[in-house]
């Protein structure tokens, strides 16, 4: 993905017909990228850490409302209007590169998955809520084929605080439409992984689904039709010393600030 939000890809598309899609937050890595990467860039361009989490509760009032995630999803991006897409794209690899350090970044089980599926020769893609300056050192790191997130729209090199695209729910489910057209693969042989309700409509459109977590929607649905359960994040094991467990290869507030 690149800093205007189009799909990352390597280019040269993994052999056998099949794709492995990760939700991101709280399933492959062991946060909310969203409100982990706001907190830090409110610091970093000096806004009172006051100001930061009345921001984030703002956005959790929001997701609980009757608009859900997907108001969440565009009442984030207002956050940024006005801001530089490289400045923020830049606080986006310096987020991951700290969280990188302080270790426990990624959530081992799934993580563990995804390499499997990267030794199978399996398409790796990544699709998410977040958008680039959060998903683009994410899918780096692991070495994902194509990272799909929520693109916020741009003018002059800045957001304009709207959003073109949304990946949550039905946005994630086209997503994994679009890859299976566009690469010439079978549903039925794909996998897919997601750690909350929203998630429901990725894991739906693949043959082979797996549950992060315990999320009750999930958990029933995996119950009535046999899916695969990982752990979640709330039974990770503790990281190594220097984050070595994440090794994977060698509308208010900020605007004009």
């Amino acid at each position: 993905m690149t800093a205007e939000g189009a799909e990352r890809t390597t280019g040269a598309a993994r052999s056998g017909g099949r794709a492995a899609f990760f939700d991101v937050d709280e399933t492959l890595i062991t946060r909310k990228s969203m409100l982990s990467f706001l907190r830090a860039y409110y610091g970093w361009i000096g806004c009172p850490e006051a100001e930061a989490e009345e921001a984030v509760s703002a956005l959790k009032d929001t997701a609980a409302g009757p608009g859900g995630r997907a108001a969440s999803n565009r009442a984030y991006y207002r956050l940024f209007a006005g801001q530089r897409v490289a400045d923020v794209a830049a606080a986006g690899q310096r987020w991951f590169d700290d969280g990188l350090r302080a270790g426990g970044l990624f959530h081992q089980p799934v993580l563990r998955a995804l390499r499997r599926h990267r030794a199978n020769g399996d398409l790796i893609v990544l699709v998410s809520g977040s958008f680039s300056a959060c998903l683009d050192p994410v899918a780096g790191h692991v070495d994902a084929d194509v990272a799909l997130g929520t693109v916020p729209e741009t003018s002059g090199g800045r957001y304009t605080g709207e959003v073109r695209q949304v990946r949550i729910g039905a946005g994630k489910a086209a997503a994994v439409t679009e890859v299976l057209r566009d690469r010439g693969l079978r549903a039925g042989e794909c996998h897919a992984y997601g750690d909350h309700a929203s998630d429901l409509d990725l894991l739906s459109q693949v043959g082979h689904p797996v549950v992060v977590g315990e999320d009750p929607t999930l958990l029933e649905r995996a119950r009535v039709k046999g899916w695969r359960r990982l752990p979640g994040i709330s039974s990770a094991t503790p990281p190594g010393p220097s984050g070595v467990a994440d090794g994977t290869r060698s509308e208010h507030g900020i605007s004009g600030r």
